[in-house]
């Protein structure tokens, strides 16, 4: 996959790239950018906000300077490239989305700022938009970092055991429901006792157990 992210604060991804998924995916073939808007900003003193019309507080990411970076990135044809508007406004991002992004070639996130972006932004230059849930951040680098982590650690050799990613909450094998509960040594701690069929070593009663358990988790 060919992952970039365009905001204003590419330095904040230093913590995200030293991860060990996703060193794993870069070592593998992926490529993973951070582009800054100010770099191919068309205006003056690397400005690439202004006040909104109609009045109001706070600031506007504006279409011009985006799609100045985009053309600077990609040129005049971005092909089958997914660009997603990272928004509150967006679809809501799950497990099912997120296998969808993970499944393309080629993923572009934007990250928001201020008040947002201008919405001929979310209109005419992207392709789709997501959000994180029901609240407000003061950027979208936060949640790129969210779709980003959730989408590369379903790419092949990102985590150390190819069936760490099968059995995961709300994902197909679990038909939706969160994922069971785990239990490890000591197997009874201040009279905390590990469910007694975890210890049988009968697979299928403990198979069957931890479905009863995921599905119990959903209600």
């Amino acid at each position: 996959m060919e992952l970039d992210v365009f905001t204003l604060f590419p330095d904040w991804f230093g913590w995200f790239l030293s991860q060990r998924h996703v060193r794993n995916v870069v070592e593998a073939g992926s490529s993973v950018r951070f582009l800054n808007y100010r770099d191919h900003t068309p205006l003056s003193a690397g400005q690439v906000d202004d006040t909104p019309f109609g009045g109001g507080a706070g600031m506007v990411l504006r279409v011009d300077v985006v799609d100045a970076a985009l053309r600077a990135a990609y040129g005049e044809e971005r092909g089958d490239r997914r660009i997603v508007a990272l928004t509150a406004s967006g679809r809501q991002l799950d497990d099912a989305l997120a296998t969808e992004l993970a499944r393309e070639p080629a993923l572009t996130l934007l990250c928001g700022r201020y008040e947002g972006f201008d919405e001929r932004i979310v209109a005419h230059l992207a392709t789709d938009a997501i959000s994180i849930g029901r609240y407000v951040l003061s950027g979208g680098e936060l949640a790129a970092m969210v779709v980003a982590d959730t989408v590369l650690r379903k790419l092949p050799g990102a985590l150390g055991h190819a069936d760490s990613a099968v059995e995961e909450s709300f994902s197909e094998a679990l038909e939706g429901h969160p994922e069971y509960p785990h239990y490890t040594r000591p197997a009874s701690y201040r009279g905390w006792d590990v469910p007694e069929v975890l210890l049988s070593g009968h697979h299928e009663r403990i198979r069957e157990w931890r479905r009863q358990q995921s599905r119990s988790r959903s209600r």
